[in-house]
């Protein structure tokens, strides 16, 4: 039913760790002038979407100076 499995000899393990090709990757394709374009207008747009948002969203952090005051006003009214 079971079939029994031969032995391996593992030196071709070693020698695959000494093993190096002598097949070069092919050169990388140069970008063109659009493509390098293309990323420089998609690192601008992503740079300029952050600071707008920045921009937008600071008067909604800070913490509004005149509510501050109208409070302290009606609290000591009482």
């Amino acid at each position: 039913m079971f079939r029994r499995r031969e032995s391996v000899p593992f030196a071709f393990l070693a020698e695959a760790d000494r093993f190096r090709s002598n097949v070069a990757p092919p050169p990388r394709e140069r970008s063109s002038v659009g493509q390098i374009a293309g990323r420089w207008l998609l690192g601008l747009t992503i740079v300029a979407a952050l600071v707008g948002s920045l921009v937008i969203g600071m008067p909604a952090l800070s913490q509004d100076q005149s509510a501050r005051t109208q409070q302290s006003q009606a609290s000591e009214g009482r």
